[in-house]
């Protein structure tokens, strides 16, 4: 069940990676679940901790990978589109580098905003999902979307 929930995870992450990417969800899985293993404070049974957990490691995993493969050169990237509607669009491994950053810095502002973009960007979850996850109302869930959506659009674009 584990191994299930893990691999719609990484699927969806993968998703949004460049075509050609050298990480595969397969191997994004095993990682993930290996670095899930070794941690001692996880209880699986908390959905809730679990979907945080897997989703925070496999964007680990994938932002070290982009790190790996970073080139000297930048050509501008692609833009990171936020929108729900773009999420299966490729980003460029300098762009989610970027969003990386902005996210740990949206993090320190407001942990609970970078939670919900962690779980709506990165592990693909809908509004109803993460409501149940954070123990809110799906609409609470769509106004902290929006304005940690416009937050990060702002770091990126300055």
């Amino acid at each position: 069940m584990i191994y299930s929930e893990l691999r719609q995870l990484a699927l969806s992450m993968m998703r949004k990676e460049q075509p050609g990417h050298t990480l595969q969800a397969t191997a994004l899985v095993h990682e993930a679940y290996l670095r899930l293993a070794r941690s001692r404070n996880l209880d699986i049974a908390d959905k809730a901790m679990f979907y945080r957990a897997a989703a925070v490691s496999m964007r680990r995993i994938l932002i070290e990978h982009a790190r790996g493969r970073k080139t000297l050169k930048r050509d501008g990237g692609d833009r990171i589109d936020l929108d729900p509607a773009a999420f299966g669009s490729a980003i460029a491994n300098e762009r989610l580098l970027e969003l990386h950053d902005a996210l740990d810095r949206l993090a320190a502002v407001d942990p609970r905003q970078a939670t919900l973009v962690e779980l709506r960007f990165f592990a693909g979850l809908s509004n109803e999902e993460i409501a149940e996850i954070l123990e809110t109302s799906a609409r609470t869930v769509k106004r902290e979307w929006a304005h940690a959506r416009a937050w990060l659009r702002g770091e990126l674009e300055s």
